[in-house]
């Protein structure tokens, strides 16, 4: 029923754009709601992607939201294995889902890994008014009664941003995680939205998709996880500052379909390091607080199967999973 569904919503916005007269020649799919950091990758690489001639044609943005990026997964190895035009926004959240074998049995060799262009630190934020004014006020809080605090978070719970927390809070020498409350959400955006409302007291998530909430003063960050300030938003302190030994960067990438041949692989790496090496993107990168992370082709591909057996370690390690 899943998959009938999704073809019919597709082909649905299929049709609207052959009706409009819109011709796509490229599809990112966002697998999550609009706002959030998935759905940032693919609105910005798309859009330099068609800006500096790499495409023909605008790239069509469809998001896809559901079971932290577990819909659009499954969707992709089952309906999409060979379409040569198909790019996937991607990041740390996705490697984590699948080491933790949270996508209902897919595997992380089941796609191609083009590649990540930028280092997206882990930001914990609170609402403007809340009584928490440091990142140690909160973790004493949380180990003086877990039940007063709820993070919210744009991944599953078990994902990338439940992992910030209770990295934080071992580093701290707490070691309960099963008492820490997080409401896993389909995006950034929603995630911020149940902060900002009173709904929970802290906000874990990337600062590419909270830098703007940050500016507007409608949350304050308590720490970005990250081995220095982020450029641009230096009054922010890093966990590591504040006593708390953690380092937690999400790299904001793309995946293809498996089948796709190699040539095709390789074209894809090469557009994404041409974006990569652009000012655009490096502007692009200092307006949302982004940190220099490129790595793409061949050398990711590796790299992920690196970090896919690290992460499953880690989430044995903290009782993820068993």
């Amino acid at each position: 029923m899943k998959k009938i569904s999704i073809r019919a919503l597709l082909g649905g916005v299929a049709l609207a754009a052959t009706i409009s007269g819109s011709a796509f020649a490229t599809e990112c799919i966002a697998p999550a709601d609009a706002g959030g950091g998935w759905d940032f990758t693919c609105r910005q690489i798309g859009k330099l992607l068609y800006d500096l001639k790499l495409v023909d044609a605008p790239v069509q943005v469809t998001n896809m939201a559901g079971a932290g990026g577990g819909v659009a997964y499954t969707y992709v190895v089952s309906d999409r294995g060979t379409d040569a035009d198909l790019i996937v926004a991607a990041s740390s959240a996705t490697t984590t889902r699948l080491a933790q074998n949270a996508y209902a049995g897919m595997a992380a060799d089941q796609v191609r890994w083009v590649g990540a262009i930028g280092g997206d630190p882990g930001v914990i934020v609170v609402a403007k008014d809340s009584p928490y004014q440091t990142l140690g006020d909160l973790v004493e809080a949380i180990k003086a009664d877990p039940s007063k605090v709820t993070f919210a978070g744009g991944s599953a719970a078990g994902g990338f941003d439940h992992l910030k927390p209770l990295m934080v809070l071992k580093a701290a020498g707490f070691s309960d995680f099963a008492k820490v409350k997080y409401i896993g959400l389909d995006g950034g955006a929603e995630a911020i939205t149940q902060t900002i409302g009173g709904f929970t007291q802290a906000m874990t998530g990337d600062m590419s998709e909270i830098s703007g909430f940050i500016k507007s003063g409608d949350v304050r960050a308590l720490a970005v996880l990250s081995a220095e300030p982020v450029p641009g938003f230096e009054e922010i302190p890093t966990a590591k500052s504040q006593g708390f030994d953690v380092e937690v960067v999400n790299w904001r990438g793309l995946y293809v379909p498996k089948d796709i041949s190699d040539e095709q692989f390789n074209a894809w790496a090469e557009k994404l390091q041409t974006v990569a090496d652009s000012a655009e993107w490096k502007q692009i990168m200092a307006d949302n607080g982004l940190a220099p992370f490129t790595k793409v082709g061949t050398e990711f591909q590796g790299w992920v199967d690196e970090v896919v057996a690290e992460t499953n370690a880690l989430s044995k390690e903290i009782g993820i999973i068993q």
